[in-house]
């Protein structure tokens, strides 16, 4: 009998994993198909949600808008807005605002719902730019898809080439993107790993409600930030306006291993030619470049509009955020000052 318990229970659990199992892989299978349709439908629950439930997809207060990092500044000192990239829990800027704070800078955040469409997070860095303050130069930092909000907000909304603004408030005096994928990136279609993180991280911050994930979206980010997609494709078709800098820092990983330029070098000598080596090198070149930071390849950073990107080893979020407090700074912090001190001085 002891025996024969498992087995029916194991007769249960079959069917019952196959009734869960099957309907996720028809709709990823489908989805893959209808990437169009997709966003439709998110978009769509996202908006009814909104209607029928606004109180519990009413965000709280200080989870969307613009939040102050440096209270104490000076009138005159440069404001420095950081625009977070997809499912970000918030820790992204911890190593970088207390450099800035140090170099004098005011620094200010626009948090948003990261899954949403990214055209609507543009829409709402819109609706939250008149109520800027300043007499002082405004530059815009966005890590991984926040630069495409940015992009977004700049070439659609307050400086349209072609057009009038289509939203008063302070102009845009420079713009930084790190580890942005502008020409999009695979990595998006494992959106639910990064949303559990995010629901981890900030399950102790924000106020409990089986809702808690739906207020950041319904998951149209993901399928903005495919190669090719329809938004992208858009996104990038529109003029940059020329009285804005605009530049990109992005990572990789792979670096050239220790002796492996002077072994192949030998291995030339040896030969007495480099038809081995040079398919080598250009090998593992191609390899980092695929590989990029391990989220963005590095062939998805640079635009036409803008100076080819600065590049440093590092990961996606190690970009700009250590991974261990005792970890040196992130690499690419000095490139950011380095810009911010170009446009500003």
């Amino acid at each position: 009998m002891r025996l024969g318990k498992p087995r029916r229970s194991l007769r249960w659990l079959l069917p019952l994993l196959a009734l869960i199992l099957v309907p996720i892989v028809l709709w990823t299978w489908w989805a893959e198909q209808n990437p169009r349709a997709e966003r439709e439908i998110r978009v769509l629950v996202q908006e009814r949600l909104t209607q029928w439930f606004p109180e519990e997809m009413h965000p709280s207060s200080g989870d969307y808008g613009f939040v102050h990092r440096l209270p104490e500044h000076t009138p005159e000192a440069p404001r420095i807005l950081l625009v977070h990239g997809l499912d970000e829990p918030g820790g992204i800027w911890e190593d970088l605002v207390p450099v800035l704070e140090r170099e004098g800078y005011d620094v200010w955040e626009f948090r948003y719902p990261n899954d949403q469409a990214i055209d609507q997070s543009a829409d709402l860095l819109a609706t939250y730019w008149p109520t800027i303050r300043t007499g002082a130069p405004v530059v815009l930092i966005g890590h991984s898809m926040g630069g495409l909000v940015i992009r977004d907000f700049v070439t659609r909304w307050r400086h349209p080439v072609g057009s009038p603004p289509a939203v008063d408030g302070v102009p845009v005096h420079g713009v930084i993107l790190v580890g942005t994928p502008n020409q999009g990136s695979d990595w998006a279609r494992l959106r639910v790993w990064l949303e559990l993180r995010d629901g981890f991280a900030t399950a102790f911050d924000r106020r409990f409600s089986l809702f808690a994930g739906l207020r950041d979206g319904t998951g149209a980010a993901k399928i903005d930030l495919r190669p090719g997609s329809d938004y992208l494709e858009a996104l990038n078709a529109r003029a940059w306006p020329e009285s804005i800098p605009l530049r990109i820092i992005g990572g990789y990983l792979l670096d050239t291993p220790q002796g492996l330029t002077a072994a192949l070098d030998s291995i030339a000598l040896e030969l007495g030619s480099d038809a081995l080596t040079a398919p080598l090198e250009d090998w593992w070149s191609n390899l980092g470049e695929g590989l990029g930071d391990g989220v963005v390849a590095v062939a998805s950073l640079p635009l036409d509009h803008a100076p080819p990107p600065i590049l440093v080893q590092a990961s996606h979020r190690g970009l700009v955020a250590r991974l261990f407090p005792n970890d040196p700074q992130p690499p690419a912090i000095d490139p950011i000052l380095d810009l911010l001190a170009e446009f500003l001085h």
